[in-house]
């Protein structure tokens, strides 16, 4: 019993999102359909992080509230859901305008999932995962969401690389959370500054289908 409470408990910490905040209200108040004009650049913030305290700067049109207390499926499949909701609604208002998804840590889990679920009838879409407990290996090796899959559940639970043809970039450097490799021990100081500057939405483009692993550039592999 002792054994399966810290496992527990390592799954939790290891999927955080190292954001110093205290859990807020994850009810975003309804607003109007952001301007048809530019990209419509929404985000999902990690474990502990509310819809206004999730870390992103840039030019944003929407941050995503969603139940962050609790890394599991049930939050991820709850992120997901808001994630659809707010971007179909945002496409019906505006058809030909590109979105461009950002997440970290959960959240990059939560955009992971919708991309993977929904590319095949989606389109002028791009996604930014930073790290990603969900990345599968190569190169480095799979995130922190394959060894605790039995834990956390489905979705979040497992990797998988199914991008379909959207552009996604992913981002993952000297962290446990997004490549075990990495090792335990880096956790949590790497996976709360190693990402200085990925938080801001406005230096990652709408085209951009790469990985970024240890501080190097490497073509997508999905």
């Amino acid at each position: 019993m002792r054994a399966k409470r810290m496992a527990a408990v390592s799954a939790g910490l290891l999927l955080t999102a190292g954001l110093s905040v205290t859990q807020a209200s994850t009810a975003q108040a309804a607003t109007a359909a952001a301007p048809c004009e530019g990209t419509y650049t929404i985000v999902v913030g990690g474990t502990g992080s509310s819809w206004d305290r999730d870390g992103f700067t840039g030019n944003i049109q929407q941050h995503v509230g969603y139940p962050t207390t609790i890394p599991n499926g049930a939050s991820a499949r709850a992120g997901v859901n808001e994630l659809n909701r707010l971007v179909r609604d945002q496409r019906a208002a505006c058809p030909n305008q590109h979105i461009k998804m950002g997440g970290y840590s959960l959240g990059a889990a939560v955009v992971h999932i919708w991309v993977t679920e929904n590319w095949q009838t989606f389109d002028k879409v791009n996604a930014i995962l930073i790290s990603d407990p969900k990345r599968q290996a190569g190169p480095g090796a799979n995130g922190g969401s394959v060894p605790f899959g039995g834990i956390v559940g489905a979705p979040l639970a497992g990797a998988d690389k199914f991008f379909g043809n959207v552009p996604v970039k992913t981002i993952c450097h000297w962290d446990y959370v997004c490549d075990e490799s990495a090792g335990i021990w880096t956790y949590p100081h790497n996976h709360i500054n190693n990402y200085p500057n990925d938080f801001n939405m406005d230096h990652h483009n709408n085209t951009a289908n790469e990985q970024w692993y240890n501080g190097a550039w490497h073509p997508a592999s999905w």
